[in-house]
């Protein structure tokens, strides 16, 4: 009965472990952490500069990869948000899909 119980407790680890492990489409839960705090300090960054509207822009990080989406007054605003994104640590790329505001 031991042997049974101890095979049945190395399964459940296992399948526990895999479960918390990453995919090419799923982040582990330590990459879902990571990325988390990548998008709070690209967030901080954009709220600490006067160009950059925090609340029109959207920050979504997967793997590292940050993508820019939203809405700005002008080119400027776009550029310098993609600017800060890249300034963070433990940003891997950023894509920028921020449009400009129509008039």
């Amino acid at each position: 009965m031991q042997a049974f119980a101890r095979t049945t407790l190395i399964v459940a680890l296992l399948t526990a472990l895999t479960a918390c492990s990453g995919t090419p489409t799923r982040e582990s839960t330590g990459e879902y952490l990571d990325d988390s705090v990548v998008t709070a300090k690209v967030k901080a960054a954009f709220v600490e500069d006067k160009t950059v509207s925090a609340l029109d822009i959207k920050v979504d990080t997967f793997k590292g990869n940050v993508q820019l989406s939203g809405f700005a007054d002008n080119r400027q605003e776009i550029q310098r948000a993609g600017e800060l994104a890249r300034q963070v640590r433990g940003v891997e790329s950023v894509k920028n899909d921020i449009r400009l505001k129509a008039n």
